[in-house]
């Protein structure tokens, strides 16, 4: 299951009246990107964020703690990057990949190929 399948089972909490207002309620209170804010640069913010994946968790997802406001640009490129990252590396203290985590991928099968003998050969 890849990570938009996963991300369709819980699509709709983002058409509750319940995200509609807390995510007005973040805008309001913190107009401007947290990461253009931190270089120094006044960016009207458009997107409310999730600082800790919610990943379903309908707690975590309405937690006015968990949410941050950014940037369509910030939020699209190095904040999700930075998700993919720590979702397939394993990271140390500071943030800098220590190694891949291995995830169990079924092996590729194409119709027609010969089927593989025990020795490898086909």
């Amino acid at each position: 299951m890849s990570r938009s399948d996963k991300a369709r089972e819980y699509r709709y909490l983002y058409r509750t009246k319940a995200w509609y207002a807390l995510r007005k309620r973040q805008l309001l209170g913190s107009p401007l990107c947290n990461m253009c804010n931190d270089l120094g640069l006044a960016v009207a913010a458009t997107v409310v964020d999730h600082t800790k994946p919610h990943k379903g968790d309908e707690t975590l997802f309405y937690d006015p703690a968990n949410l941050q406001s950014l940037c369509k640009p910030c939020h699209d490129g190095p904040k999700q990057s930075d998700e993919i990252l720590r979702e397939n590396f394993e990271l140390d203290d500071e943030g800098w990949p220590l190694r891949r985590r291995r995830k169990k991928v079924a092996p590729l099968k194409f119709p027609g190929a010969p089927k593989q003998r025990a020795g490898g050969g086909p």
